[in-house]
């Protein structure tokens, strides 16, 4: 039985791959496991059906045979961990592939995503400019971090690996097009822009994009 996904039927980056969906597809695809996906409307993300699967009302969801899963990390986290080629054997260079999901996650992405919210929500405030270089200083502090952690190697650590993965869907969403225009903070740092290009150069992220793009495009 293939795994089923939820993904929005209209999602809100018009098709740019910045939902959280994405992360599970890449997942997914780069373990060579099918998979089917169940398009919910916004609507239909708060009916008692799909809060059976996530209370919190969002996506991604994941369900295979008994078993459901929410939250975008958790479900990466348990494809990683059941197939081969996310997640190296070698249990130290196993367990720091975990650590920098964690960090992708809880460190990396908390102050890009309070910085874009804000940059979409209260452009217009007459406090604006005055709070935006603090939010913008507080994104270029984890990418310095994450800079000179990476430096000149190609992934995070050896191999790529689902931290990696991760990574890399976190650092994108520095490259949405949906928010006012502002720096593109990410080239910045060129070791980390030509991070996010070989992940995105990756055939298994290739076939996640078209997947997750042909949902906007009417194609799935």
């Amino acid at each position: 039985m293939k795994p089923m996904i939820t993904a929005f039927a209209d999602s809100p980056d018009k098709g740019e791959g910045h939902a959280r969906d994405m992360r599970v597809r890449w997942a997914l695809e780069e373990v060579g496991q099918p998979y089917d996906v169940r398009l919910r409307s916004m609507k239909e993300l708060k009916e008692p059906e799909h809060l059976a699967l996530n209370p919190f009302g969002s996506i991604p969801t994941y369900e295979e045979g008994s078993l459901s899963l929410f939250e975008s990390g958790s479900i990466v986290l348990h494809i990683a961990g059941s197939n081969p080629g996310l997640l190296p054997i070698e249990p130290d260079s196993r367990a720091r592939a975990i650590t920098w999901m964690f960090a992708a996650l809880n460190t990396v992405e908390p102050p890009i995503v309070e910085r874009e919210a804000f940059m979409l929500l209260e452009n217009d405030t007459n406090w604006f400019d005055e709070r935006m270089p603090i939010l913008e200083g507080n994104v270029r502090k984890r990418l310095a971090e994450l800079s000179a952690s990476l430096g000149e190697s190609d992934w995070l650590d050896g191999e790529f690996t689902a931290g990696d993965l991760l990574m890399v869907t976190v650092l994108r969403r520095l490259e949405a097009s949906n928010i006012p225009e502002g720096p593109n903070i990410l080239e910045e740092y060129p070791n980390l822009s030509a991070y996010v290009a070989r992940g995105k150069s990756r055939p298994a992220f290739e076939r996640a994009f078209a997947d997750q793009l042909a949902v906007f495009s009417g194609g799935r």
